[in-house]
């Protein structure tokens, strides 16, 4: 009996372990991205949905807002989360461009999902995987199948909201700030060392996440027609999401004293954060008409690669 149970030990030593789930591979047109060790943050070895007891889990997210930060990234999530098939994650997550998150590992990013019912898609939202340029073979490799959304506006009013965000958490902190137009201008030209800026060269953003996803993976949000008049473009979000149509006019209504729109689900009305919708500094009209000129040649390339134009200064 005891080398019975001695040959019951010994065998159960030399089995494999079974993993819990295939690896994933990539688009063979784009190459397949190479394979992780059990050590890399993308290690797929224990990455199973979650499991909660009212019957809801924790999975990967199916969608993510990748950008921009200023482009109205919040307005999105919180317009798709009126869609009964949509889960979203509650805070950015910062996975991909932040490394101290990054070396946590796909268990780790897993934890950060909503509990989702099993018909629900899960979302999170990231406004800074749009110009990180590790970010996008990153996400390749975790499912090279993903959905993206990508939100912008005017690069030139981008740029404005992006300053006026750090001069107000500046103010809060009681910190110094520096002129907008110490920002954008230097030595007479437009300075292009100014990161709110760059964050603004959509094309060249683009140009690397379409080195790993094609352009039908990618749904550029249309964020200025986004504020004016949402529900055309949500249900241009469902269509490129394969959702059922279920967002309808009903659920926006324009709050005069805010000045935007605001949400309406099942009786219950919200709005942004007071902190969104802020009025931009003043700045003087020959430096911004220096700053509509210097975009237009990148705004003309970024029309190129999605082939639409938008109606950008």
């Amino acid at each position: 009996m005891a080398a019975f149970f001695f040959g019951l030990l010994l065998f159960a030593m030399q089995s494999p372990p079974i993993p819990s789930r295939p690896t994933e591979r990539g688009d063979g047109d784009r190459g397949s991205p190479p394979s992780h060790t059990a050590s890399s943050p993308l290690a797929l070895n224990d990455t199973g949905a979650t499991g909660h007891p009212n019957g809801t889990f924790q999975q990967l997210p199916h969608i993510i807002i990748i950008g921009v930060r200023k482009g109205g990234t919040r307005a999105l999530i919180e317009m798709l989360s009126l869609h009964s098939a949509v889960a979203a994650a509650e805070n950015e997550v910062h996975f991909f461009d932040w490394e101290s998150h990054f070396q946590k590992g796909i268990p780790w990013y897993l934890s950060q999902m909503p509990f989702a019912l099993p018909y629900q898609l899960t979302v999170e939202k990231t406004p800074a995987y749009f110009t990180s340029s590790k970010v996008p073979e990153r996400i390749h490799h975790m499912n090279p199948d993903i959905k993206l959304l990508l939100i912008l506006r005017d690069p030139s009013e981008r740029v404005l909201s992006d300053y006026t965000q750090v001069f107000y958490n500046r103010l809060q902190k009681h910190k110094r700030y520096q002129p907008i137009e110490s920002l954008l201008v230097k030595d007479g030209e437009i300075n292009l060392g100014y990161k709110a800026l760059n964050r603004s060269l959509y094309h060249l953003h683009l140009q690397n996440w379409l080195r790993y996803f094609p352009l039908e993976s990618i749904h550029v949000v249309d964020g200025d027609k986004l504020i004016r008049d949402p529900f055309p473009e949500m249900k241009r979000v469902e269509r490129f999401l394969n959702l059922e149509p279920q967002i309808n006019a009903s659920n926006f209504y324009f709050n005069k004293t805010k000045g935007f729109y605001c949400l309406r689900d099942h009786g219950r009305e919200r709005c942004l954060h007071d902190s969104k919708g802020r009025a931009h500094p003043h700045v003087a009209p020959a430096i911004l008409h220096k700053l509509y000129r210097f975009f237009q040649e990148p705004n003309r390339k970024f029309f190129e690669l999605v082939g639409r134009t938008f109606n950008w200064n």
